[in-house]
C-alpha cells in the first residue's frame, strides 16, 4: 500500500486528488498540518508520496508551493487538476432552515459568499480546514450547525448534505502535483509533460530567446511564472510547465536551452492531466 501525504486531514480536497491519481491502486493518506511539514516529512523519507496544490483558476500560483518544491529532493511524478465544489452539510435530519451556525475556511466561505448571503440568519465561523470543520460536527454532534466543505468530507463524517454546488463560481479548478523521491523508479511511458526551473541573465531578450528554441522544437508552454531571487534585486528564476508529443524532441530542446541559462533544473517528467468537466 502506497502512503500518500496530505495537506488537510482525510476528506479534505487534497485527499480526494491523492484518491483521484491513484485510483487503480490501494493507498493510505497521512494528514500534514502544512505544506512545509509535508515537504519536510516526504524530504525525511523516501518512501512516502506526497500531493501538493501547485496553482488555483482563481486565487493564482501558490508561490511558497513552488520554493519549496525547488529547494526539496523531490520530484514531480504525476499531476492532477480538480474542480472544487462545495456543499453545505449538517448531521443526518437537520434543515437548512434551522441552520444557527456555519463553519469552514475562510477561503471556502469567500468562495460561496453569493448562497451565504441567503442565511442571514446563520452566524459565519473561520475554522483551520473544510474537512475538519465537517469533522468537528460529526465528533461533537453538534446540531443547528452547518459546515461547507467538498462532498467526500460530508460523506466520510456521515454528514447529510443540505446544498450542493453553493460555489459562486463554478470555473474554480485546483491543479495539484504528485511528488516522489527524486531517486524513486518511475516509468516513462505516456510522458508528454515537464515542470522546469531555470535563472536568466539580466540581459535584453533572455527570456526571448528560450521561448524561440521551444518554440522551435514545437514545444507548448502552458505555464510560466517568475520567482524573485531573495538578495540579487530585480533576477528572477522562472518556472515554466511545457507540453510535448515528441519525448526525444523535448529532450532536444532542453539540451538547446540549458546553456542559455544558468542553475536549471527539471523539477519532473510526467503524463499530463485532463482538465475536469464543469
Amino acid at each position: 500500500m502506497k502512503k500518500v501525504l496530505i495537506q488537510g486531514i482525510a476528506g479534505c480536497f487534497h485527499d480526494t486528488a491523492a484518491r483521484r491519481f491513484f485510483a487503480d491502486e490501494r493507498i493510505e493518506t497521512l494528514p500534514c498540518e502544512s505544506f512545509d511539514r509535508l515537504f519536510e516529512r516526504l524530504s525525511a523519507d523516501p518512501t512516502l508520496l506526497g500531493v501538493a496544490a501547485i496553482e488555483n483558476t482563481i486565487a493564482g500560483s501558490l508561490l511558497p508551493n513552488h520554493e519549496l518544491l525547488r529547494r526539496s529532493p523531490l520530484r514531480v511524478i504525476g499531476e492532477v487538476k480538480l474542480r472544487i465544489s462545495h456543499v453545505l452539510c449538517a448531521l443526518p435530519g437537520q434543515r437548512l432552515d434551522a441552520v444557527e451556525e456555519i463553519r469552514s475556511h475562510p477561503i471556502a466561505l469567500m468562495q460561496c459568499g453569493d448562497f451565504l448571503k441567503r442565511l442571514p440568519a446563520a452566524r459565519i465561523v473561520e475554522r483551520d480546514d473544510t474537512a475538519g470543520s465537517a469533522r468537528e460536527i460529526a465528533d461533537g454532534e453538534l446540531r443547528h450547525t452547518a459546515a461547507v466543505c467538498g462532498a467526500d468530507a460530508a460523506a466520510r463524517y456521515g454528514l447529510e448534505v443540505l446544498a450542493a454546488g453553493i460555489e459562486t463560481n463554478r470555473h474554480n479548478f485546483t491543479r495539484f502535483l504528485v511528488l516522489a523521491d527524486r531517486n524513486r523508479p518511475v516509468s516513462t511511458e505516456g510522458v508528454d509533460k515537464a515542470s522546469l526551473l531555470f535563472t536568466l541573465p539580466h540581459t535584453q531578450g533572455s527570456l526571448s530567446k528560450v521561448l524561440t528554441l521551444l518554440s522551435f522544437y514545437d514545444i507548448n508552454l502552458t505555464k510560466i511564472q517568475s520567482l524573485p531571487i531573495i538578495g540579487r534585486e530585480w533576477e528572477y528564476r522562472f518556472y515554466i510547465d511545457v507540453t510535448f508529443d515528441d519525448l526525444d524532441r523535448y529532450r532536444q530542446a532542453v539540451e538547446a536551452v540549458r546553456p542559455l541559462t544558468s542553475d536549471f533544473a527539471v523539477l519532473g517528467e510526467y503524463r499530463r492531466s485532463a482538465d475536469p468537466e464543469l
